[in-house]
């Protein structure tokens, strides 16, 4: 595990104190998951390139919701 040292100016440091007490949390706690809502956020950005990739090339298309959960409960994947 590793241990950062981080500054913080006097807007952050108001900012981090507003969102400990609202989430009842310890700054590292809020530090933490500021870190990982910002990085699911580029998680999904990078699916959602790969899908606007795929509807470019007519990859992608509709399906029945029908379709889409027999897929699933026979154990595969619908890629509509």
């Amino acid at each position: 595990m590793g241990v950062k040292s981080v500054r913080f100016n006097s807007d952050e440091e108001k900012a981090i104190a507003t969102l400990t007490g609202a989430f009842h949390m310890d700054t590292s706690a809020v530090i933490k998951k500021a870190l990982w809502e910002l990085y699911e956020d580029v998680q999904d950005k990078a699916v959602i390139e790969a899908f606007e990739v795929r509807e470019d090339a007519g990859d992608t298309g509709f399906g029945a919701i029908d379709d889409v959960l027999d897929q699933s409960r026979a154990g595969g994947s619908w890629s509509g």
